[in-house]
C-alpha cells in the first residue's frame, strides 16, 4: 500500500508559516538544500525544476496533497498548478470547482479519499501542507519528514493546525536524522502505533 508522508519545514516551536501564511523567515540558502533536493527532487515546484533543468523521474512521490491555503500560496506566486509533474489534489470545502485543469478538488471527506489513493498502485503520496489538513489526515499519515529550522517564531500556523485534544496519541519513531552545518535538522519519522501512552502518576 502507498504511504502518506507529511514532508514540511518547521520551526523548533512547531510553526510552518506566520499567521498570514508567509514563510519568508525560513532562510533561502544553506547546505541542507542541495542534499535534500537531490534525495527528493519531485518536491520542487515545476517552475523551479524547469529553471534548474531537472527532468529526473519521480522516485519517492508521484502524488501531492495540499490544503487551500497552501495552494493559494502557489497562486500568489503565479501558478495554479505548482506541481504539474505530479498528480495534484487540493482539499477545500470552499472552492467551487477544480482550481486548475491539472488539479483535482477534494471537497469532502479527505480521509476517505486518501484511503482510496493509498490503495491505488504508484509511488508515495506527499502531504505538503498545511497544518489543518495534516491534523485532519493524521490517522493516515505514515511518515513525517521534518526540516527543522533553528528558529523560534512564537506564533503562526502550527505543524498540525490549531490545538485540539486527540482521542489517543499518534506515536512515531525516528527513522533517520541528520544535522547540517546551517543548523537545519532533517528528521524522518515513521509511525509505530496508535496505542495510548502508559498512564502516569498524578502530578507528573
Amino acid at each position: 500500500m502507498r504511504k502518506l508522508t507529511y514532508y514540511v519545514a518547521s520551526t523548533i516551536d512547531g510553526f510552518i508559516a506566520t499567521g498570514d501564511g508567509s514563510v519568508d523567515f525560513f532562510p533561502v540558502g544553506g547546505d541542507h538544500i542541495p542534499v535534500i533536493t537531490a534525495q527528493y527532487p519531485e518536491t520542487l515546484p515545476t517552475k523551479v525544476r524547469e529553471a534548474q533543468g531537472l527532468d529526473k523521474p519521480a522516485t519517492t512521490f508521484d502524488t501531492v496533497l495540499m490544503g487551500r491555503r497552501t495552494h493559494d500560496f502557489g497562486v500568489r506566486t503565479g501558478t495554479s498548478s505548482p506541481y504539474a509533474h505530479l498528480r495534484q489534489f487540493v482539499v477545500s470545502a470552499t472552492l467551487p470547482e477544480d482550481p486548475d485543469p491539472d488539479v483535482e478538488l477534494i471537497a469532502a471527506d479527505p480521509l476517505a479519499r486518501v484511503r482510496e489513493l493509498k490503495r491505488e498502485p504508484g509511488l508515495g503520496i506527499w502531504l505538503c501542507g498545511g497544518g489543518v489538513l495534516a491534523q485532519a489526515l493524521l490517522p493516515e499519515i505514515d511518515q513525517i519528514f521534518l526540516k527543522l529550522h533553528p528558529i523560534v517564531l512564537g506564533s503562526g500556523r502550527a505543524l498540525f493546525g490549531p490545538g485540539s485534544r486527540l482521542p489517543e496519541p499518534h506515536r512515531f519513531r525516528v527513522l533517520t536524522s541528520r544535522v547540517f552545518e546551517d543548523g537545519v535538522a532533517f528528521v524522518r519519522y515513521v509511525r509505530i502505533s496508535h496505542a495510548r501512552l502508559p498512564a502516569t502518576s498524578a502530578g507528573r
